[in-house]
């Protein structure tokens, strides 16, 4: 897996594509939130369900049909109100997405048995072509360390950077379109 760090930093930059004056700052905390939640499934280790099993690590929790869900009974609570700054589908989608984000970066890890996309239809565990991010230690004793340092550094280079890329690009079109909206 990749780190929890990266699984939030990659859930918060893609708040900044949904980024509206007025949208609640408990939704950004969500966002984190979600973009972790999946690892939820490590607990299984703990209380003996086997890594491969439905509910193991990177099974159904990491699926699209459990960031689906999860992503509607939360975006249906978030913003009760109808003046919260962005509309409801909106706030599904990107809980959607960022949930649905600890996969694919999950995907693209060089360990552990591949992730259960389309579980509870298929429970067949998939990898991405393109593995290039350290797979992460599970427990924070197990990531200090040489090896978390390496995780952390392949980290930097495949997630943090491109997310701050994306959340830049996300932040300059919103700006030039308040600036050609203003112009016009």
């Amino acid at each position: 897996m990749a780190s929890i760090f990266s699984h939030a930093v990659v859930g918060l930059s893609l708040g900044s594509a949904f980024y509206r004056p007025g949208v609640p700052r408990r939704l950004w905390i969500a966002g984190a939130f979600f973009s972790v939640l999946p690892d939820i499934d490590v607990v299984g280790f703990y209380v003996g369900i086997p890594y491969r099993a439905f509910w193991g690590h990177r099974g159904f929790t990491h699926s699209l049909l459990f960031a689906l869900v999860t992503a509607i009974a939360v975006g249906l609570l978030i913003c009760k109100s109808p003046n919260c700054g962005i509309q409801r589908p909106w706030i599904v989608l990107y809980l959607f997405l960022v949930t649905a984000s600890h996969g694919l970066l999950d995907a693209m890890t060089n360990g552990g048995l591949g992730v259960a996309f389309f579980s509870p239809f298929n429970h067949q565990r998939y990898f991405l072509p393109w593995r290039p991010i350290r797979v992460s230690p599970i427990g924070v004793g197990h990531f200090l360390g040489a090896r978390g340092l390496a995780v952390l550094k392949s980290e930097f280079v495949w997630v943090l950077m491109p997310a701050l890329l994306f959340a830049a690009l996300a932040w300059y079109v919103r700006s030039s379109r308040v600036s050609t909206r203003r112009s016009a």
